[in-house]
């Protein structure tokens, strides 16, 4: 680890930064500009431009050899992306989820997670396996646009935890004024800084954690995983202080989408005998992402929103998962220990967690029905 790796990390944080609040200004003003939702932009414009650096790690990692990284880095990315920083950004404010995003988003990315899984079984991603995850998402971004310019007429409010209508932020920032050229220039312009962040900061990671010895499927799991995901991190905070609340969780869905799709299909279509997946990775890795995935769906659907406590219950199981995945590396002692406490105390609290919620949501849904219907008697 030297000086210069640390400097990377801090100069690709501030650039980061930088790129996500010119993105996030520029896909605002192009949404009210060509009359699409916020939520359209994100899962389509926004979610490509911070898969970006995902994309690059991708292909640089297979052409240098490394496609457990690779692999890891889109596991892992997907990973950080519904846990850290969903879970991050509920923390902030209660996150808008609309029914489009329960409809159809979200079951498409559960659906295209689980064929990932089956297609890894057999240790390798190729030609055909990339070739139909590429196509998923085409079809996501198609129907996207289609099912947004149909829903622009009579949009739906997003619900709040509570089932009512979220207010809408009186400092949300609409970027009134702008022009279609200037927009698709600031979104350039924070895609650029997007790029050119996680790129540097990676490198000092991936430096430091090569240091200490970290094999290629944890550092894409772990060290890249987080940096590559910091595009949507930083992009989602920043949309949510703008009020732009369902375009942060959008941007998550649709860059997950793209990250298996777009970022995994395209490389294992490219390179002749496509992506190999170790054995660690199908065990534990691709489940978690699945996990993570079918997770968001009852919690999205309690109330058409993440609350803050839901994102940080998020937040704890990403930092049980990488605690998991350092301690396996490391063959550290503590890891009998850790796995005990996770299995017998975390994922069961977890799954009554979410049961309990969803079968409260389930009932106050039909009691409300129910009282509708008194009232509407005559």
């Amino acid at each position: 680890m030297t000086v210069l790796d640390v400097g990377r990390i801090v100069v690709g944080m501030a650039l980061l930064v930088s790129g996500g609040e010119l993105l996030v200004r520029g896909a605002s003003a192009l949404a009210a500009r060509v009359g699409l939702s916020a939520l359209v932009i994100g899962l389509t414009v926004v979610s490509f431009a911070t898969s970006a650096p995902e994309l690059t790690v991708t292909i640089s990692s297979v052409l240098g050899g490394e496609p457990g990284l690779a692999l890891g880095n889109v596991v892992g990315s997907n990973i950080a992306n519904v846990l850290l920083v969903l879970g991050l950004t509920a923390l902030l404010a209660p996150l808008a989820v609309t029914h489009q995003l329960l409809r159809f988003d979200l079951p498409l990315l559960v659906l295209v997670s689980t064929a990932l899984l089956l297609v890894a079984l057999d240790g390798r991603v190729d030609v055909v396996d990339g070739a139909l995850l590429f196509a998923a998402v085409v079809v996501h971004g198609v129907l996207t646009v289609l099912i947004g310019r149909r829903d622009a007429a009579t949009p739906a409010a997003p619900h709040g935890a509570a089932g009512d209508p979220l207010p809408t932020d009186p400092g949300a920032d609409r970027t009134p004024g702008i022009s279609a050229l200037l927009s698709l220039v600031l979104v350039a312009a924070g895609v650029g800084l997007l790029v050119v962040g996680a790129t540097v900061l990676v490198d000092g990671a991936v430096n430091i954690a090569a240091a200490l010895g970290v094999s290629g499927l944890v550092i894409g799991l772990t060290v890249v995983a987080v940096g590559t995901s910091l595009p949507e991190l930083a992009t989602s905070v920043i949309a949510v202080r703008r009020g732009q609340r369902d375009l942060a969780v959008g941007n998550v869905v649709g860059s997950c989408l793209l990250n298996l799709g777009l970022v995994l299909g395209v490389p294992a279509m490219l390179f002749a005998g496509g992506l190999p997946v170790p054995a660690a990775a199908v065990a534990l890795d691709i489940p978690v992402m699945l996990a993570a995935a079918v997770a968001l769906l009852p919690i999205a659907f309690t109330g058409f929103a993440v609350a803050r406590w839901e994102g940080a219950l998020f937040l704890l199981l990403y930092l049980f998962y990488t605690g998991y995945v350092v301690l396996e590396a490391a063959e550290h002692d503590a890891l009998d220990g850790f796995t005990a406490v996770l299995v017998s105390f975390v994922l069961p609290l977890l799954v009554l967690t979410l049961v309990a919620v969803s079968a409260h949501e389930v009932g106050r849904r039909r009691g409300r029905r129910q009282l509708d219907r008194h009232a509407g008697a005559p």
